[in-house]
């Protein structure tokens, strides 16, 4: 399109923007979840979900739509059409970890995308089987010290959050473990519990009721903060790895543009859900820390989290390819 036909069409494009953001919402709004049920990711959107809908005025349909790490999820609402009524619960994995994953991506985060919110962290919880000898995180190194590659840890796939924290681990003590990659999560968590791999990281929802139940032993948290709801696990940056961080984030995108004005209302509409002292309850319970922001601040962020994991991933040698 040459610059005269890009002229004459502009009025159009911001015509058709401004009936958009006038018609907002028209009809049930549906946040796409990159990871299935039961995951932080899940739990996050449906704790929004009905406040969402309230402050809308329409109702909030759930949609997981696990693979590929979060990719899958992500080219659907790419292609979405851009009207704000299809949106992505974005995580750490589909807008930091990927690019540098994949060689080649359905999307790109950056210029794909409208950035909403930056909605929660949640970090993970390094855990072994209750009969492991290991009982702190100097156990794990010492022996990983003097057994390279023996001990082993699970993840839910390669470059997921947990395979990273072990990457990280690896890095920071110069130490050799083996990774076991599995097609899920809880399938990791599996392989602990069945003591066929040494530990893993697991989410702080998917490991806190086992963990409390004498089913895992909980070594650190992967974060920088530590969990109120969980007092007793301190974060592996206290236990001798300082700086230790590999958190995951939540937070909402919509279709590239998305119109500024729909934006701004469910960014508006989000930060006042969080707020909900029932909604922060029930997510400070499952160990994720609520956070507040606009766009403009969580595009900055994503730019942020690209730039810092691509070291990361390569030094791992992590590929989904």
């Amino acid at each position: 399109m040459n610059r005269r036909a890009l002229l004459l069409a502009a009025p159009a494009l911001v015509m058709a923007g401004a009936a958009r953001a006038q018609s907002f919402p028209a009809r049930p709004i549906r946040i796409i979840v990159t990871i299935g049920a039961g995951s932080a990711a899940d739990i996050l959107t449906r704790a929004l979900a009905d406040e969402l809908g309230r402050r809308l005025g329409q109702s909030v349909v759930v949609e997981n739509r696990p693979g590929a790490g979060g990719n899958i999820a992500g080219e659907v609402v790419k292609r979405a059409d851009p009207d704000g009524h299809t949106l992505l619960m974005a995580t750490v994995s589909t807008h930091g970890i990927n690019p540098a994953l994949y060689r080649t991506m359905p999307f790109d985060p950056v210029a794909d995308f409208a950035p909403i919110t930056l909605a929660a962290t949640s970090p993970n919880v390094l855990v072994v089987h209750p009969d492991s000898p290991y009982r702190t995180v100097q156990d794990i190194v010492a022996a990983a010290r003097a057994r390279p590659g023996e001990l082993t840890y699970s993840s839910g796939g390669s470059g997921t959050s947990q395979h990273l924290g072990g990457a990280v681990l690896e890095q920071m003590t110069g130490t050799r473990l083996t990774h076991v990659p599995f097609r899920s999560a809880p399938e990791s968590i599996n392989a602990v519990l069945g003591q066929q791999t040494t530990m893993t990281f697991a989410s702080v929802p998917a490991a806190l009721g086992m963990a409390q139940g004498g089913r895992l032993r909980p070594i650190g948290l992967s974060g920088l903060r530590p969990m109120a709801s969980w007092p007793e696990v301190k974060p592996l940056a206290e236990l001798g790895l300082p700086g230790f961080d590999v958190t995951a984030w939540f937070g909402l995108v919509a279709p590239a543009r998305t119109p500024a004005p729909v934006i701004e209302q469910i960014n508006a509409a989000t930060r006042a859900a969080l707020e909900v002292p029932a909604v922060r309850e029930r997510l400070a319970g499952q160990g994720m820390q609520v956070l507040d922001g606009g766009p403009a601040e969580f595009g900055a962020f994503i730019r942020s989290e690209i730039a810092r994991w691509a070291p990361i991933v390569r030094a791992s040698g992590a590929t989904a390819d």
